[in-house]
């Protein structure tokens, strides 16, 4: 049997487009001999459709489009994702289903059962679980059909009630199919290529895993859709980061008529779970992933121009390497704002970095706006010493600047701010923590670094005094980072510990931190949830992201 994944990118709730794409891979498929070809899940929505599945104008779309598309599966049969109807009164109004078209009608649909309901996830927000559990007959193959989260569950997470391959197998399939939406972080190529190798070896069944690729605002879906044989060897690997369609013959006895990439007994075993930071963890992997975040989020939302504050730091750096790499360097604007605090060095250095990008860029100097919000505002601050507001006036000011460009010429204002910052509340409210886009909110400063050097690996594009001088806000003569941080390589870490490893302050002082040191980060982090939560969407590049993963009470008393 022929085989074709179709590993692609859609845009919510875009029907017309995502349609088009199926239809055409479809036909594509089929003028090569393919017998079935199979998309991700909720392909012809988009995912995640989130509230729009409440508007049932929404879910008509949908079905429209699956009758639109199903005129297609004409000597050719089609797997692909779409909310499906539930028929009865008891539970939610839907089900996150696959949809098996051939010979020009649905013949069979096939319910997700695990829900996730965690991080980046609320599927239990929307659809009811499945209740029953049917193979596919097909050109006389069984296929075990499953959605994403179900291959995840393998009978042992107390999350979920059924295991959807335990419930297929007394139907004894010959082939597991997984329709999937799984998104990127650091960590989860070795957790999926380990996840999958672990269904096949315990069914002893090949898998064929599609998965879609691209950004949908924080959340980006890499592809690297995979092809297992029976015995677990890698046969198949598709693109990462870009769409990808590709056949592979299922011969009878469960092998794959290709080359084996990658033995059994040389893929992960178990989910990739690093005990500590390590900021060079797949960093060419979240270079890309960023890259796609920006582009995504522009053409999607129908924008074409950003816009950035360089500093001379690393931080607006990268951003403005990453931006220029997404949206091609003529369409992303760097304004260098000096104050009478800025060093000479930091002007010269983001010049350097934008004629090594060939971008265009203006220097707007901020002397006397900031002089003149400080005259008028004497009256109120009279003598009292120089303080946090002064030095944010010069933050706002920038950040007024920005946006007032953005405003004028239709630009995007993109976010420059670290996950350490972030987490710390080391920054300004309307001022440096403005902006349409967060691109480095879920990068800690060390993986900032990282990302420089990757982005120079071939050539100097980062001056090296960007990289090598010790960062600073430059709000107030000699100003560095560390007068108010940690130092970054025991900050990053302990954050680490905190956010992404969900321990609580004993358990983290238990691993050699400082008790003292300990207790500063995590109130710092604590008191100032109440500015990340005005801040913009981020690029999740890590298993725990700031926005929608990560729930925690702006007023909560815990560690404060």
């Amino acid at each position: 049997m022929k085989i074709f994944l179709a590993q692609q990118n859609y845009h919510i709730g875009n029907f017309e487009s995502n349609s088009k794409k199926i239809i055409e891979a479809i036909e594509t498929a089929r003028a090569q001999g393919g017998d079935l070809i199979v998309f991700s899940e909720l392909s012809i929505c988009g995912y995640p459709p989130r509230d729009f599945l409440y508007f049932n104008d929404f879910i008509e779309k949908c079905y429209r489009a699956v009758d639109n598309i199903k005129q297609h599966a004409d000597g050719i049969a089609v797997l692909v994702g779409a909310p499906h109807r539930n028929p009865v009164v008891q539970g939610k109004d839907l089900f996150n289903a696959a949809y098996f078209l051939a010979d020009k009608e649905i013949k069979q649909v096939i319910h997700k059962t695990c829900l996730p309901t965690y991080d980046v996830f609320d599927e239990d927000r929307y659809f009811e679980p499945a209740n029953e559990w049917n193979i596919v007959e097909f050109k006389g193959k069984k296929l075990a059909v499953t959605v994403c989260e179900d291959i995840w569950n393998l009978g042992s997470n107390p999350l979920y009630r059924y295991c959807p391959m335990d419930m297929l197998m007394p139907q004894q399939p010959d082939v597991m199919i997984n329709l999937s939406a799984s998104p990127f972080d650091y960590t989860h190529d070795a957790d999926r290529q380990a996840t999958v190798k672990a269904n096949v070896l315990k069914y002893g069944l090949p898998m064929f895993y599609c998965n879609g690729v691209g950004s949908q605002t924080e959340t980006v879906f890499d592809g690297t859709s995979l092809v297992f044989d029976k015995d677990a060897n890698l046969c198949g690997k598709m693109l990462s980061f870009k769409e990808d369609l590709q056949p592979f013959i299922l011969n009878a006895d469960g092998t794959i008529d290709a080359d084996i990439l990658e033995p059994a007994n040389q893929l992960p075993d178990t989910d990739l779970n690093p005990s500590a930071l390590e900021p060079a963890l797949n960093i060419a992997h979240v270079h890309d992933a960023l890259v796609m975040g920006i582009k995504d989020y522009f053409t999607k939302m129908g924008f074409t121009k950003a816009i950035l504050g360089s500093s001379g730091g690393i931080d607006s750096a990268v951003t403005l390497a990453l931006a220029c790499t997404a949206l091609g360097r003529e369409n992303v604007k760097a304004v260098l704002m000096p104050s009478e605090y800025s060093t000479g060095h930091s002007v010269s250095d983001a010049e350097q970095l934008s004629k090594n990008l060939d971008n265009p860029y203006n220097i707007i100097p901020i002397k006397n706006i900031y002089n003149s919000f400080l005259s008028e505002l004497k009256p109120l601050f009279k003598d009292l010493p120089f303080s946090l507001a002064e030095e944010n006036i010069q933050s706002r000011t920038r950040g007024n600047l920005l946006m007032a460009i953005a405003n004028k010429f239709g630009y995007i204002l993109l976010n420059t701010s670290n996950k350490s910052e972030l987490a710390t509340g080391y920054g300004t409210l309307y001022g440096d923590m403005a902006g349409g886009l967060g691109v480095l909110g879920d990068c800690y400063k060390l993986q900032v670094y990282e990302l420089a050097k990757y982005i120079n690996r071939n050539k100097e594009i980062i001056p090296a005094n960007i990289i090598t001088k010790p960062p600073s806000a430059e709000l107030r003569p000699g100003q560095k980072d560390s007068d108010s941080l940690p130092d970054y390589a025991v900050l990053d870490k302990l954050l680490y510990q905190y956010i992404e490893q969900s321990k609580g302050p004993d358990e983290i002082k238990a691993l050699g931190f400082d008790a003292v040191l300990v207790d500063r980060v995590l109130k710092m982090v604590n008191i100032n949830e109440y500015k990340r939560n005005q801040f913009c969407p981020i690029i999740r590049i890590s298993p725990k992201a700031f926005g929608v993963g990560r729930r925690v009470p702006i007023v909560g008393k815990y560690l404060s």
